[in-house]
Formats: C-alpha cells, structure tokens, sequence
C-alpha cells in the first residue's frame, strides 16, 4: 500500500526553522521524484521543491524560497526532507508530499516545467506550519 506520511511541522517565530519529513511505504521513495506542495488559507496549493529519482533538485518558486528551502532525501529511511529556514510569516501554510510513483522520476516535463500538483496521484495527508511571533 502506497503511503506518505509527513511531521515536522508546528509553530516557529518569524527567523525560525523547521525541517519536515515525508515518510514513504509501499515503493522505493529514491527510484520517483517527491515533491513538497503548500496550500496557504484561501490560496492555491503551490509547489515547493522536488526531488528527481537522480537526487536532482527542483524548486517550484525560486523567488519565494530560493537559498532558505532545502530538499534531500534519505534512502535508508526511505524518506524525504524539506529543510525551511529563515521562516516568515507567508510561509504559513499546510505542507503536503506528493510522489511520482508509479510513473516517473523527473520533477520536471520534457519541456522542463515542473510537474503541477494535478499531475500527482499520491499525497500525504499534510502537515501544518505556522509562522508568528
């Protein structure tokens, strides 16, 4: 049974950091590409960053989260981590994983766009991240 299970979430002041997890079952997390998506309180879920099954990193929103977020991914535990730093109050959202499986391991089309959330079949059931003071 294919299964995505993300923690890691919780509140932090503004400057903070969180690193969260997404803990894979039922296939071989490293062979597909994990994505984290955000869905912010009346906005449209967005994409994060992924991981390819080459370990080759995309980020979805370069001007949002380019140098703070950082995406890796453990094979032994099977699990892929979002390492959020320098956190603000726009960060606030639920953070979901999603995979690839069954169908690919690029985080990225041939035409090189990021994958968009409707392109994933399998999501975790999310995590909430609250950034205040």
């Amino acid at each position: 049974q294919v299964q995505l299970v993300e923690s890691g979430g919780g509140l932090v002041q503004p400057g903070g950091s969180l690193r969260l997890s997404c803990a894979v079952s039922g296939f071989t997390s490293a062979d597909y590409a994990i994505a984290w998506f955000r869905q912010a309180p009346g906005k449209e879920r967005e994409g994060v960053s992924c991981i390819s099954s080459g370990d080759r990193s995309t980020s979805y929103a370069d001007s949002v989260v380019k140098g703070r977020f950082t995406i890796s991914r453990d094979n032994a535990k099977n699990t892929v981590y979002l390492q959020m730093n320098s956190l603000n109050a726009e960060d606030t959202a639920i953070y979901y994983c999603a995979t690839g499986f069954p169908s690919w391991g690029s985080c990225t089309t041939r035409g090189g766009r990021p994958r968009n959330s409707y392109e994933y079949d399998y999501w975790g059931q999310g995590t909430q991240v609250t950034v205040s003071s």
